[in-house]
C-alpha cells in the first residue's frame, strides 16, 4: 500500500494549488481517502475526506467553500483543489486511507491506516 502526495509549494495569499494523492497497492474505489494537515507545533487537523462508492464529501469548517476534494478511481488518484489560500493554511498536507468518510473519522486521524509522506504548502507574500 502506498500513498504519495504532490503539488505543494509556495503561493501568495489568495492563490490556488491542487494537491494530488497517487495511490497504489489497493483498489482506490473501495476506500475513503482523507486529507490532513499539520503545522509546526500543532496537532494534525482533518481537512477533507471523500467516501468510497458515491464519493460523499466532508470538509472542515476552516476550508469549506475554498477547498474541493475529488477522486479519479481510474487513475488511482485523489485531488484537493485549494483556492483562496490563507497564511493559516500553511502546513504539511498528508493523505490517508480508511473505510469511512465522516466528520467523526476526520476528527480522529489515528483511525486512518495508511499515510503518505506529505507535501509542504506555504502561503506567504
Amino acid at each position: 500500500v502506498q500513498l504519495v502526495e504532490s503539488g505543494g509549494g509556495l503561493v501568495q495569499p489568495g492563490g490556488s494549488l491542487r494537491l494530488s494523492c497517487s495511490t497504489s497497492g489497493f483498489t482506490l474505489e473501495n476506500y475513503a481517502i482523507g486529507w490532513f494537515r499539520q503545522a509546526p507545533g500543532k496537532e494534525p487537523e482533518g481537512v477533507s475526506c471523500i467516501g468510497r462508492g458515491d464519493g460523499w464529501q466532508h470538509y472542515a469548517d476552516s476550508v469549506k467553500g475554498r477547498f474541493t476534494i475529488s477522486r479519479d478511481n481510474t487513475n488511482n488518484t485523489v485531488y484537493l483543489q485549494m483556492n483562496s489560500l490563507k497564511p493559516e493554511d500553511t502546513a504539511v498536507y498528508h493523505c490517508a486511507r480508511e473505510g469511512v468518510c465522516s466528520a467523526w473519522y476526520l476528527a480522529h486521524p489515528g483511525l486512518y491506516d495508511d499515510w503518505g509522506q506529505g507535501t509542504q504548502v506555504t502561503v506567504s507574500s
